[in-house]
């Protein structure tokens, strides 16, 4: 029997309707739309504003997308794994919110957290459930809702992030597609410049907290910065060497979209072109987990069958990594 791979045969997301502009932005804060284009590249970002909708709404409308696109019954479905770092609620996991609200009963569930590395970590763990043979349909989820945990006093950092909701679905396959390799990498003192100060065990919610608004996004700016380029261009590098890639035999990077200039100086790394790097931060920003697959989902016309593809990211942690696969359809068939 020949070895199994788990081949990505499908991709669904969804996007809130409301765009938060630079110069709505520009009227909340002391910034402007030229500042956050030459220092960020984002021009807008979508996020939920409907009252009482969470991460899970965002993953449930993704899942229900990319099961109809792709013809899947949801009682096929083995297994739904959410990456986020923004779930409806600290327990139960947001998977089983979401499971529940598709429908979705014979499969298990289970949330990851690994900040802006959530997909490609969580698309390594599924895929394991498939090669093994013991799995034939797993969902991955990616959503993140970070408008709730985005300061909108802090000119730093609010210009940055969206909200969206994304999934795949992984299934067997012994032809030469699919997930090939992965390098993942984490370094625990990245906590300290990347994080939220409270809300956890470590610092519970107080008065305090709240007044003092820890109960956002705190990021160190430069320091993170040049861990995410180095990170995100190093192990992206060492994949292409590992494999024999080169930019003529390698057809898309699909780098997480933190920032503009951070995916300049990893394709430049890389010695790629422009047009063999997927890029949608302008229209987003940084949805955390779901940048990847939003991604994928946008350009999924011009995927082949075939196609040589890196992944890579960078998140809070750190976490940081990069996977090799191999496109399984011709996506212009599944529009």
């Amino acid at each position: 029997m020949k070895n199994l791979r788990a081949a990505i045969t499908g991709v669904g997301a969804f996007l809130p309707e409301y765009k938060l502009t630079n110069q709505e932005l520009s009227t909340m804060v002391d910034t402007s739309d030229e500042w956050i284009m030459q220092r960020i590249g984002i021009k807008e970002r979508r996020i939920l504003k409907e009252d009482g909708k969470a991460t899970s709404d965002m993953g449930t409308a993704a899942v229900e997308n990319l099961l109809a696109k792709t013809g899947t019954n949801k009682d096929d479905v083995d297994l739904l794994i959410c990456a986020t770092i923004t779930p409806d609620m600290p327990f139960p996991a947001t998977a089983n919110i979401i499971a529940h609200k598709v429908g979705i009963h014979n499969a298990w569930s289970y949330d990851l957290n690994a900040a802006c590395s959530g997909f490609i970590f969580t698309l390594v763990t599924a895929s394991q459930f498939i090669e093994s043979g013991q799995y034939k349909k797993v969902v991955v989820v990616a959503a993140d809702m970070m408008s709730s945990i985005t300061n909108y006093h802090d000119r730093t950092t609010c210009p940055l992030f969206g909200d969206a909701g994304t999934a795949v679905l992984l299934e067997p396959t012994t032809e030469d597609l699919g997930v090939i390799d992965h390098i993942h990498h984490v370094n625990g003192l990245g906590r300290h410049h990347l994080h939220m100060k409270a809300g956890g065990s470590a610092r519970p919610a107080s008065y305090e907290t709240v007044d003092n608004r820890e109960h956002y996004v705190y990021q160190e700016g430069k320091t993170v910065f040049k861990h995410a380029v180095s990170g995100m261009a190093d192990v992206s590098e060492q994949m292409m060497k590992k494999h024999n890639l080169s930019h003529k035999s390698l057809a898309w990077v699909v780098p997480h979209q933190a920032n503009m200039r951070i995916i300049d100086a990893t394709a430049k790394r890389l010695q790629i072109d422009e047009d063999q790097v997927m890029v949608n931060i302008q229209k987003y920003g940084n949805t955390t987990s779901a940048t990847i697959p939003l991604c994928l989902f946008d350009y999924e016309n011009k995927l082949r069958k075939g196609d040589n593809m890196i992944l890579t990211a960078f998140g809070a942690g750190f976490t940081w990594g990069s996977v090799y696969l191999k496109w399984a359809y011709d996506g212009k068939d599944a529009l």
